[in-house]
């Protein structure tokens, strides 16, 4: 069992930064593969980024692909997504998750944080 907690969201202004981060508590935290996803109003939950056990490979949305930074701290059991050049279309919930894969689809994540909101602003 894992729990994560995703902390960091907020409310920003188009073109600012934010970074989000996901505590992770339970078993050994480099056992997983972890990502981001996010989930906006009247859509479905989309995959933002994923990240290897070792954080070694990581993989992004084209959305996001050189704008977010998907990092990871095995020593801290946290993952981070360092967020730039925000747009209003990256307003979502945002959530972490751990899977025993390294994978973009969101079926083989097994665990799940509450989700943290990002709003950005016009």
């Amino acid at each position: 069992q894992v729990q994560l907690v995703e902390s960091g969201g907020g409310l920003v202004q188009a073109g600012g930064s934010l970074r989000l981060s996901c505590a992770a508590s339970g078993r050994t935290f480099s056992s997983y593969a972890m990502g981001w996803f996010r989930q906006a109003p009247g859509k479905e939950r989309e995959f933002v980024a994923a990240i290897s056990w070792s954080g070694a490979s990581t993989h992004y949305a084209d959305s996001v692909k050189g704008r977010f930074t998907i990092s990871r701290d095995n020593a801290k059991n946290t993952m981070y997504l360092q967020m730039n050049s925000l747009k209003p279309e990256d307003t979502a919930v945002y959530y972490c998750a751990a899977s025993l894969r390294y994978t973009v689809l969101i079926t083989q994540y097994d665990y799940w944080g509450q989700g943290t909101q990002v709003t950005v602003s016009t």
